[in-house]
């Protein structure tokens, strides 16, 4: 496997990454309820999607900590990125849910901020140099 050293924006990316996974994914599992109401989205869907957050979390923190990190792992978080906010848009569109004007904004708006972090770590891994072996 190919490692790295990571640049400071591959780190700064991953860090924010984490803590904005963090926040709202703390948000999602302690108020699904509230917030499915305000959301139209079902509170089972809210707090499973917090649940899953926070292992990611977890990962991203110790991923932004590393002075190497396996290039293969950054690719792993990036496509999950993306496919998070493939996700997230797909579900309004399919009809699976039916939000509310503030259940679009919020799932459209975070889908955004998920693509803007996937592209700030491809920018980041772009800027990164292959460790020696």
């Amino acid at each position: 496997m190919t490692t790295i050293h990571p640049s400071p924006l591959l780190r700064q990316a991953l860090l924010a990454d984490a803590t904005t996974s963090g926040a709202f994914g703390l948000l999602m599992l302690l108020a699904a309820g509230p917030l499915g109401h305000l959301l139209g989205l079902p509170e089972m869907l809210l707090r499973s999607a917090g649940a899953v957050l926070l292992p990611y979390v977890a990962l991203l923190a110790w991923l932004s900590l590393r002075d190497e990190m396996y290039k293969g792992l950054v690719w792993a978080v990036i496509l999950g990125n993306i496919l998070w906010a493939a996700d997230s848009l797909l579900l309004l569109v399919t009809g699976w849910v039916s939000p509310t004007n503030a259940g679009y904004a919020f799932a459209i708006m975070q889908a955004l901020v998920v693509l803007m972090y996937a592209e700030l770590q491809i920018m980041g891994l772009r800027r990164s140099h292959e460790a020696a072996v």
